[in-house]
Protein backbone atom coordinates (compact mmCIF):
# COMPACT_ATOMS: atom_id res chain seq x y z
CA UNK A 1 0.00 0.00 0.00
CA UNK A 2 1.07 3.18 -0.69
CA UNK A 3 2.20 5.82 2.14
CA UNK A 4 -0.24 8.48 2.86
CA UNK A 5 1.06 11.68 1.18
CA UNK A 6 0.77 13.93 4.26
CA UNK A 7 3.49 12.35 6.73
CA UNK A 8 6.00 14.52 7.63
CA UNK A 9 9.24 12.89 7.70
CA UNK A 10 11.89 13.34 10.51
CA UNK A 11 9.52 14.70 12.90
CA UNK A 12 8.77 11.98 14.93
CA UNK A 13 12.69 11.55 15.10
CA UNK A 14 13.19 14.99 15.77
CA UNK A 15 10.94 14.61 18.95
CA UNK A 16 12.56 11.51 20.34
CA UNK A 17 15.73 13.44 19.76
CA UNK A 18 14.23 16.28 21.86
CA UNK A 19 12.81 14.01 24.28
CA UNK A 20 16.58 12.19 24.77
CA UNK A 21 18.12 15.38 25.27
CA UNK A 22 16.42 16.65 28.26
CA UNK A 23 16.38 13.47 30.11
CA UNK A 24 20.39 13.74 30.04
CA UNK A 25 20.03 17.27 30.79
CA UNK A 26 17.76 16.29 33.55
CA UNK A 27 20.13 13.81 35.10
CA UNK A 28 23.56 15.46 34.57
CA UNK A 29 21.80 18.73 36.83
CA UNK A 30 21.31 15.96 39.29
CA UNK A 31 24.24 14.48 39.19
CA UNK A 32 26.52 17.57 39.44
CA UNK A 33 23.64 18.70 42.26
CA UNK A 34 24.77 15.13 44.68
CA UNK A 35 28.37 16.17 43.79
CA UNK A 36 28.25 19.63 44.90
CA UNK A 37 26.16 18.42 47.77
CA UNK A 38 28.85 15.73 48.73
CA UNK A 39 31.76 18.26 48.47
CA UNK A 40 30.12 20.91 50.67
CA UNK A 41 29.11 18.81 53.57
CA UNK A 42 32.49 16.53 53.44
CA UNK A 43 34.93 19.17 52.03
CA UNK A 44 33.61 23.01 52.67
CA UNK A 45 37.46 24.68 52.04
CA UNK A 46 37.49 22.46 48.71
CA UNK A 47 33.46 23.66 47.65
CA UNK A 48 34.32 27.35 49.19
CA UNK A 49 37.02 27.46 45.93
CA UNK A 50 34.98 25.79 43.55
CA UNK A 51 32.21 28.49 44.11
CA UNK A 52 34.65 31.48 44.16
CA UNK A 53 35.80 30.14 40.78
CA UNK A 54 32.03 29.99 39.05
CA UNK A 55 31.66 33.38 40.84
CA UNK A 56 34.72 34.60 39.50
CA UNK A 57 32.83 33.73 35.93
CA UNK A 58 29.38 34.50 36.64
CA UNK A 59 30.46 37.65 38.32
CA UNK A 60 31.10 40.12 35.13
CA UNK A 61 27.45 38.97 33.57
CA UNK A 62 25.62 39.72 36.37
CA UNK A 63 27.37 42.93 36.40
CA UNK A 64 26.46 43.30 32.43
CA UNK A 65 22.98 42.75 33.19
CA UNK A 66 23.13 45.33 36.52
CA UNK A 67 24.21 47.96 34.92
CA UNK A 68 21.77 47.33 31.82
CA UNK A 69 18.90 47.52 34.47
CA UNK A 70 20.35 50.65 36.12
CA UNK A 71 20.45 52.20 32.69
CA UNK A 72 16.60 51.49 31.91
CA UNK A 73 15.74 52.11 35.52
CA UNK A 74 17.16 54.91 35.43
CA UNK A 75 14.61 56.74 32.27
CA UNK A 76 11.68 57.71 34.81
CA UNK A 77 13.99 59.40 36.82
CA UNK A 78 16.00 61.19 34.25
CA UNK A 79 12.37 62.31 33.00
CA UNK A 80 11.27 63.58 36.35
CA UNK A 81 14.23 65.42 37.32
CA UNK A 82 14.00 67.34 33.58
CA UNK A 83 10.65 68.55 34.54
CA UNK A 84 11.15 69.69 38.12
CA UNK A 85 14.70 70.41 37.03
CA UNK A 86 13.42 74.39 38.27
CA UNK A 87 12.40 73.85 41.93
CA UNK A 88 15.41 71.59 42.37
CA UNK A 89 17.99 74.50 41.28
CA UNK A 90 16.27 76.52 44.06
CA UNK A 91 16.54 74.33 46.50
CA UNK A 92 19.76 73.82 45.88
CA UNK A 93 20.65 77.33 45.43
CA UNK A 94 19.48 77.97 49.48
CA UNK A 95 20.81 74.82 50.44
CA UNK A 96 24.39 76.05 49.65
CA UNK A 97 24.06 79.42 51.14
CA UNK A 98 23.50 77.71 54.40
CA UNK A 99 26.34 75.40 53.98
CA UNK A 100 28.50 78.13 52.81
CA UNK A 101 28.52 79.16 56.49
CA UNK A 102 28.93 75.96 58.16
CA UNK A 103 32.46 75.15 55.34
CA UNK A 104 33.53 78.31 56.78
CA UNK A 105 33.22 77.46 60.57
CA UNK A 106 34.20 73.76 59.68
CA UNK A 107 37.45 75.42 57.90
CA UNK A 108 38.26 77.16 60.66
CA UNK A 109 38.31 74.22 63.49
CA UNK A 110 39.88 72.21 60.53
CA UNK A 111 42.71 74.52 61.18
CA UNK A 112 42.65 74.28 64.52
CA UNK A 113 42.94 70.90 64.73
CA UNK A 114 45.69 70.41 61.83
CA UNK A 115 47.89 73.03 64.20
CA UNK A 116 47.19 70.96 67.32
CA UNK A 117 48.29 67.61 66.11
CA UNK A 118 51.04 69.14 64.60
CA UNK A 119 51.62 70.22 68.27
CA UNK A 120 51.23 67.20 69.69
CA UNK A 121 53.08 65.44 66.86
CA UNK A 122 49.81 62.99 66.22
CA UNK A 123 49.94 61.10 63.17
CA UNK A 124 46.78 59.75 61.26
CA UNK A 125 46.47 56.11 60.01
CA UNK A 126 43.86 55.82 57.35
CA UNK A 127 42.85 52.60 55.40
CA UNK A 128 44.12 51.84 52.21
CA UNK A 129 41.80 51.24 49.06
CA UNK A 130 41.95 48.14 47.82
CA UNK A 131 39.74 48.10 44.23
CA UNK A 132 36.63 49.84 43.96
CA UNK A 133 34.01 46.95 42.57
CA UNK A 134 30.49 46.27 42.10
CA UNK A 135 28.02 44.13 44.57
CA UNK A 136 26.35 42.09 41.98
CA UNK A 137 24.55 40.17 44.04
CA UNK A 138 23.12 39.74 47.30
CA UNK A 139 20.79 37.67 49.82
CA UNK A 140 17.89 38.98 50.72
CA UNK A 141 15.53 36.64 52.42
CA UNK A 142 17.54 33.63 53.97
CA UNK A 143 18.91 33.95 57.64
CA UNK A 144 23.07 34.27 56.06
CA UNK A 145 23.39 37.62 54.89
CA UNK A 146 26.18 37.52 51.93
CA UNK A 147 27.03 39.35 48.77
CA UNK A 148 29.06 38.46 45.73
CA UNK A 149 31.97 41.38 44.33
CA UNK A 150 32.55 41.68 41.17
CA UNK A 151 36.86 42.28 42.39
CA UNK A 152 38.88 38.88 43.71
CA UNK A 153 42.87 38.04 44.31
CA UNK A 154 43.49 39.68 40.28
CA UNK A 155 42.60 42.99 41.93
CA UNK A 156 44.44 42.38 45.39
CA UNK A 157 41.05 41.44 46.98
CA UNK A 158 41.92 39.42 50.15
CA UNK A 159 39.91 37.59 53.00
CA UNK A 160 39.77 39.66 55.87
CA UNK A 161 39.63 43.36 54.47
CA UNK A 162 36.35 45.56 55.14
CA UNK A 163 34.13 46.66 52.71
CA UNK A 164 32.43 50.02 52.88
CA UNK A 165 29.74 52.58 50.81
CA UNK A 166 28.89 56.16 50.21
CA UNK A 167 26.53 55.98 53.10
CA UNK A 168 28.47 53.55 55.56
CA UNK A 169 30.23 50.03 56.13
CA UNK A 170 28.41 46.93 54.43
CA UNK A 171 31.00 44.07 55.79
CA UNK A 172 33.96 41.93 55.42
CA UNK A 173 35.65 40.05 52.70
CA UNK A 174 35.46 36.32 53.76
CA UNK A 175 36.20 34.52 50.51
CA UNK A 176 38.41 35.88 47.63
CA UNK A 177 38.73 34.16 43.93
CA UNK A 178 40.36 34.79 40.91
CA UNK A 179 37.35 37.57 40.13
CA UNK A 180 35.10 37.57 42.57
CA UNK A 181 34.97 37.86 46.86
CA UNK A 182 32.14 36.65 49.11
CA UNK A 183 31.31 39.82 51.49
CA UNK A 184 29.55 39.00 55.04
CA UNK A 185 26.83 41.83 55.23
CA UNK A 186 26.53 43.40 58.59
CA UNK A 187 23.34 42.14 59.05
CA UNK A 188 24.30 38.34 59.10
CA UNK A 189 24.35 36.72 62.61
CA UNK A 190 28.21 35.79 62.30
CA UNK A 191 29.21 39.76 62.36
CA UNK A 192 30.04 41.69 65.15
CA UNK A 193 31.46 45.05 64.78
CA UNK A 194 33.05 47.39 67.74
CA UNK A 195 30.91 50.97 67.24
CA UNK A 196 30.71 54.16 69.28
CA UNK A 197 28.47 56.42 69.87
CA UNK A 198 28.72 59.78 68.13
CA UNK A 199 26.77 61.93 70.90
CA UNK A 200 29.97 60.82 73.87
CA UNK A 201 31.77 58.03 72.63
CA UNK A 202 30.34 55.33 74.40
CA UNK A 203 31.70 51.68 73.47
CA UNK A 204 28.98 49.60 72.14
CA UNK A 205 29.16 46.54 69.64
CA UNK A 206 27.02 45.73 66.73
CA UNK A 207 25.92 42.56 66.03
CA UNK A 208 23.86 41.38 62.86
CA UNK A 209 20.01 39.29 63.80
CA UNK A 210 19.96 38.13 60.24
CA UNK A 211 16.77 39.95 59.16
CA UNK A 212 18.28 43.18 57.54
CA UNK A 213 18.61 44.96 61.08
CA UNK A 214 21.25 45.12 64.18
CA UNK A 215 21.51 44.81 67.58
CA UNK A 216 23.45 47.05 69.17
CA UNK A 217 24.75 45.79 72.72
CA UNK A 218 26.61 48.83 74.75
CA UNK A 219 29.00 47.44 76.41
CA UNK A 220 28.49 49.92 79.62
CA UNK A 221 25.65 48.73 82.19
CA UNK A 222 22.81 51.28 83.14
CA UNK A 223 23.01 52.42 79.74
CA UNK A 224 19.40 54.00 77.87
CA UNK A 225 19.82 53.61 73.66
CA UNK A 226 17.36 56.33 72.29
CA UNK A 227 15.75 56.45 69.28
CA UNK A 228 17.85 58.09 66.12
CA UNK A 229 20.91 57.69 67.90
CA UNK A 230 24.01 57.32 65.30
CA UNK A 231 26.71 54.79 65.74
CA UNK A 232 29.71 54.49 64.26
CA UNK A 233 33.11 52.05 63.71
CA UNK A 234 35.70 52.40 66.93
CA UNK A 235 38.50 51.34 64.99
CA UNK A 236 38.48 48.34 68.21
CA UNK A 237 40.37 45.20 67.04
CA UNK A 238 41.94 46.86 64.00
CA UNK A 239 39.90 45.53 60.87
CA UNK A 240 37.83 48.91 59.99
CA UNK A 241 38.84 52.34 60.24
CA UNK A 242 37.49 54.39 63.16
CA UNK A 243 33.99 56.76 62.31
CA UNK A 244 32.73 54.61 59.08
CA UNK A 245 28.68 54.98 59.93
CA UNK A 246 27.29 51.74 60.98
CA UNK A 247 23.94 52.28 61.90
CA UNK A 248 20.96 54.27 63.63
CA UNK A 249 18.44 53.36 66.31
CA UNK A 250 15.47 52.45 65.13
CA UNK A 251 13.49 51.06 68.35
CA UNK A 252 14.41 52.53 71.83
CA UNK A 253 15.56 50.12 74.16
CA UNK A 254 18.12 49.67 77.22
CA UNK A 255 21.55 48.07 77.02
CA UNK A 256 20.36 46.64 73.90
CA UNK A 257 18.59 48.12 70.98
CA UNK A 258 17.62 47.56 66.88
CA UNK A 259 19.22 49.27 64.33
CA UNK A 260 19.12 49.92 61.20
CA UNK A 261 22.46 50.05 59.06
CA UNK A 262 22.75 53.11 56.59
CA UNK A 263 23.88 51.02 53.76
CA UNK A 264 21.99 48.63 51.82
CA UNK A 265 23.59 46.41 49.59
CA UNK A 266 20.28 46.17 47.74
CA UNK A 267 20.44 49.15 46.22
CA UNK A 268 24.05 49.67 46.73
CA UNK A 269 25.53 49.84 43.00
CA UNK A 270 29.56 50.51 44.07
CA UNK A 271 31.54 49.14 46.83
CA UNK A 272 35.02 50.15 47.97
CA UNK A 273 37.44 47.19 49.26
CA UNK A 274 39.70 48.95 52.18
CA UNK A 275 42.97 47.22 54.10
CA UNK A 276 42.72 46.52 57.28
CA UNK A 277 42.97 49.43 59.57
CA UNK A 278 45.28 48.31 62.06
CA UNK A 279 47.02 44.98 60.28
CA UNK A 280 48.47 42.03 62.31
CA UNK A 281 52.16 41.52 62.43
CA UNK A 282 53.71 39.16 61.01
CA UNK A 283 54.89 36.24 63.06
CA UNK A 284 57.58 36.01 64.56
CA UNK A 285 60.99 33.60 63.59
CA UNK A 286 60.74 30.53 65.12
CA UNK A 287 64.89 30.21 67.00
CA UNK A 288 67.24 28.63 66.06
CA UNK A 289 68.41 24.86 67.72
Amino acid sequence: MAPARDRRTGFSRRRQYGAFLAYVLAVAGAVVGAVLLVASTFNPPAFGALRMTLGSVTAPISGAFVTVGDAVSGVPDTIGHYFFVHDENARLRAELEQSRKLLQTARTIAYDNRRLRRLLAIRDRTADTVAVARLVSSTGSSGRRFALLNAGRWQGVMPGMGVRGPEGLVGRVTEAGPAASRVLLLTDPESIVPVRRTRDGMPAIAVGRGDGTLDVRSVATNVRLAKGELFVTSGTGGLYAPNIPVARIQTAGGDVAVAKPFSHPDTLDFAIVQRAFMPMPPPAPAPRP
